[in-house]
């Protein structure tokens, strides 16, 4: 799974869940002064990526998320894809 797949899974959901990525970047911000997603859409981001992946987020790395840049959530995300066990959860 390339970064560019799984930044453009991040671009989708945020316009899913109608948050506006027009002039979002990789130094765009998931939380405040950024994309400004709230707890509750951080969560749902969260959870998209564990359903799409097959990855899991512990509550402590899920607060994390909103300090994230989308960049660094895209990075974060694809190494936990290439850890992840190739069969089975």
């Amino acid at each position: 799974m390339s970064t560019d797949e799984i930044r453009a899974f991040v671009l989708e959901s945020l316009t899913e869940m109608n948050y506006s990525v027009a002039d979002v970047t990789d130094d765009t911000p998931l939380g405040p002064a950024g994309v400004d997603l709230e707890s509750l859409a951080l969560a749902e981001l969260g959870v998209r990526a564990e359903e799409r992946f097959g990855v899991r987020f512990d509550d402590d790395e899920a607060e994390l998320l909103g300090t994230m840049t989308v960049g660094e959530f895209t990075a974060a995300l694809a190494a936990r894809i290439a850890s992840a066990p190739a069969a089975g959860h």
